[in-house]
């Protein structure tokens, strides 16, 4: 039998020790409620911690890269200086001076190539973290994850102090940080997905979603602010804050009920007999006979929306990254009522896309619960994006108010459906009724599904690389087309979904005709 069978001492066993010493304070067992609230904080600061340490490259993007002028941009808005030997700007930083090799010509390029190495080394790990994730403690796994990832973004910025101006190293610091990155995301939905059934499951994580954009903004005003003490601090405090966060996991994250000796139907929402529905949510209880076996990789494409969402999310995410990785380049290289803006401030004033994104995930997440229509929710946010990417560029040039608003409303409609499918659409998926119980398949499905997203996340930011030389209205061109590509692959499921809605209106208005005396009632 599974863990529900095992002897509580040898559950506890497993638990956190950090669990183990709040539950010897208080002299009893946490409950469920506090269990669930532990998981919801745990989690969310420890992937905010991941998108923090992920941000820094497009905040320290135009320190290193200045020189806009050779790859197609009209303004220099630092003071470059050019010193006769390139070993003496090695010891003469300053900002505005930029860092070989990205300094030179082809700066823009090598940027976009450490954004592609990064975010397909990611995809690629995605696919085996799933996996992985399923068949192993996750409190263990998403430590390993977060550690490693500390320490290979702070060996990013140590090449700062070690005078390191070879492409290759920051190039094979980004792949390995890209491979212990791939751990967060099927780790902290599997285990969030374990704690919490479908009820309101959209408005949950539509909230503790806005990690990724706190993430975000946090670790553009970190590395931001440590600019100017260095390009390589930004890399570094984010490095040491991810490793320090994920101690914390491996001290007090209860990963699911059983690990913590928890029975699952202590609370409502995870037995269907107190809400009077059958076992059709595996969250919400597992039949005993149910083995819990991990799902395999083929197994979990084929259940039912999975591939429409996966290669949604390619699109979606390819929007995204882009803005999660240029977005601070662009602002500074763009005149905003006729000035230009410094790094640091192109930086701290991007935050309010992922501001919009806080919110667009949440009103994401609300309305698909209200709707019970994930796929009509998602696709709809993604055809407002597409109006919504015109207007920041043709009119976000007039004025910082104008540009700052129709930020923010591009950011709530590119991040609102990306979130949405993420966290919502993937626990909904990984605990389909097509598994009959079985909930160990949410790692996996998750992986498969940002997995992919993230194949388009990589494109996205190195196409940027090379196109934004030439022209930005041809990004932005880029990034509508994928907005509308990525609506139109729900259009399946939408359909369906519309299909559903109406033929429930249906049988509710039928239904008086039905009962006389009710109709005479109302």
């Amino acid at each position: 039998m599974g863990p529900l069978s095992e002897p509580l001492p040898e559950r506890n066993q497993n638990k956190p020790y950090g669990i183990q010493f709040i539950e010897c304070i208080k002299k009893k067992r946490l409950s469920y409620k506090t269990c669930q609230a532990i998981v919801l904080i745990v989690t969310f600061f420890a992937y905010a911690s991941y998108h923090a340490a992920r941000k820094t490259t497009s905040i320290v993007k135009s320190a290193l890269d200045p020189q806009s002028t050779r790859v197609g941009l009209k303004f220099i808005p630092w003071r470059i200086t050019y010193l006769s030997e390139p070993e003496e700007r090695r010891f003469s930083w300053v900002l505005g001076d930029g860092w070989a090799p990205f300094s030179g010509s082809d700066g823009t390029a090598l940027l976009g190539e450490l954004d592609l190495a990064f975010l397909s080394i990611y995809a690629i790990g995605m696919y085996f973290s799933g996996h992985i994730g399923d068949r192993m403690d996750l409190r263990i796994f998403l430590t390993i994850g977060m550690i490693g990832t500390g320490v290979f973004t702070s060996l990013f910025g140590v090449g700062y102090w070690a005078n390191v101006h070879n492409f290759y190293y920051f190039l094979i610091m980004q792949m390995i940080a890209g491979l212990f990155q791939s751990t967060g995301w099927p780790s902290v939905v599997a285990v969030v997905g374990d704690w919490f059934g479908k009820s309101k499951r959209g408005l949950i994580m539509g909230i503790w979603n806005a990690h990724t954009s706190i993430g975000n903004i946090s670790g553009s005003l970190i590395a931001s602010a440590m600019l100017s003490y260095g390009w390589g601090w930004s890399f570094v405090v984010p490095g040491f804050l991810i490793a320090f966060i994920g101690l914390m996991v491996f001290l007090v994250l209860p990963v699911s009920p059983d690990s913590v000796g928890i029975d699952r139907r202590e609370d409502e929402l995870h037995d269907p007999r107190k809400i009077g529905e059958e076992v059709t949510e595996p969250l919400l209880g597992s039949d005993s006979e149910v083995k819990e076996t991990a799902v395999g990789f083929i197994e979990a494409w084929k259940i039912p929306g999975v591939a429409p969402f996966a290669l949604c999310l390619f699109f979606a995410k390819l929007v995204a990254y882009t803005f999660l990785y240029w977005l601070p380049f662009y602002i500074s290289h763009t005149a905003i009522d006729g000035k230009y803006l410094s790094d640091g401030t192109a930086g701290n004033l991007s935050t309010l896309f992922d501001v919009g994104g806080v919110i667009g995930g949440i009103l994401a997440g609300h309305i698909s619960d209200r709707l019970d229509a994930r796929a009509i929710t998602a696709a709809s946010f993604m055809y407002c994006a597409i109006p919504a990417l015109f207007f920041y560029r043709s009119y976000g040039h007039i004025s910082l108010g104008v540009n700052i608003a129709l930020m923010f409303i591009t950011g709530l409609f590119v991040n609102g459906p990306y979130a949405l499918i993420t966290t919502a659409v993937s626990a909904d998926l990984g605990t389909h009724s097509s598994l009959k119980g079985n909930s160990r398949a949410l790692a996996t499905v998750t992986a498969i599904i940002d997995g992919t997203g993230s194949v388009g996340a990589a494109i996205g930011p190195l196409l940027t690389g090379y196109i934004s030389a030439k022209s930005w209205s041809a990004v932005f061109t880029m990034l509508m087309a994928a907005a509308l590509i990525a609506g139109l692959l729900l259009t399946r499921l939408v359909v369906a979904e519309v299909a559903a809605k109406i033929a429930e209106s249906r049988s509710q208005t039928s239904a008086p005709s039905r009962t006389p005396a009710v109709q005479l009632d109302v």
